[in-house]
């Protein structure tokens, strides 16, 4: 039995890899904020996350906030892995963060350097965009009366399930470096996507999508965040609003 650490794992994906790992017989230690035994925030370190890393053998680093820190975090996190002579790190990122210069993912860009020099054994995997997080964007702009979208603009959402699987399954076998990047099964236009979540949601609104300006939205108008010969997902943003709506 490998004893394995969950950071984020009170979160949408860390709760579904706890589960999976917890399932497949290992123990498993959930870190978060506010989660006991193990209650640290990564961004402030300190002896409580050395506490919760001793004994370790496999971390999977879930945590990450857009309001920034993920660089501070990582760093007490690998110095906390090293002093715990932990074997293997799983990280999670997102794809196109070496392509699309916007600042959540330069800051993912960046961890993912630190754990590919920290050292330890690592993994990477890179996703798409997750279903839930589609649904919040254009959720949102269904607030107002016509929702405006920016134009040229595709994702390719993936299942959240699918990834922790993915996840648990790197975390049980051994480093494995930068493995091959997971895309959802569809890329489909954003404004597409909108008009299936009003079907969904049984609202009507107008869609406009108009062009922006600058380096950020010309990469996504690109496609830089997606990854259409990698489309290993199987669930449909389809199906996932129908599990939500029933």
């Amino acid at each position: 039995m490998t004893t394995i650490l969950v950071t984020g794992g009170t979160g949408t994906l860390g709760r579904l890899v706890t589960e999976r790992l917890r399932g497949e017989g290992h123990e498993v230690r959930v870190l978060s904020r506010h989660a006991e035994p193990y209650a640290v925030d990564l961004r402030a370190g300190g002896p409580a996350l050395d506490r919760a890393v001793e004994g370790v053998d496999v971390i999977v680093h879930c945590a990450s906030s857009t309001r920034g820190g993920d660089e501070e975090a990582a760093r007490h996190l690998i110095d906390a892995a090293r002093r715990a002579g932990v074997a293997h790190l799983v990280y999670i990122s997102i794809v196109g963060v070496d392509r699309v210069p916007f600042g959540y993912y330069k800051a993912k860009l960046a961890v993912e350097r630190l754990v590919t020099e920290s050292g330890l054994g690592w993994t990477v995997l890179r996703t798409t965009q997750f279903h839930d997080l589609v649904r919040t964007v254009v959720a949102a702009s269904a607030r107002l009366p016509v929702m405006v979208l920016p134009s040229g603009v595709a994702d390719q959402p993936i299942e959240v399930a699918e990834v922790a699987d993915r996840l648990a399954e790197l975390a049980g076998g051994p480093p494995a470096g930068r493995v091959a990047d997971m895309g959802g099964p569809e890329v489909r236009g954003l404004a597409d996507l909108a008009r299936e979540y009003l079907r969904a949601a049984g609202k009507r609104r107008a869609v406009v999508s108009v062009p922006l300006f600058g380096r950020t939205y010309r990469a996504f108008r690109d496609g830089g965040h997606l990854a259409p010969e990698q489309a290993v997902g199987k669930g449909t943003f389809g199906e996932f609003l129908e599990r939500r709506s029933s």
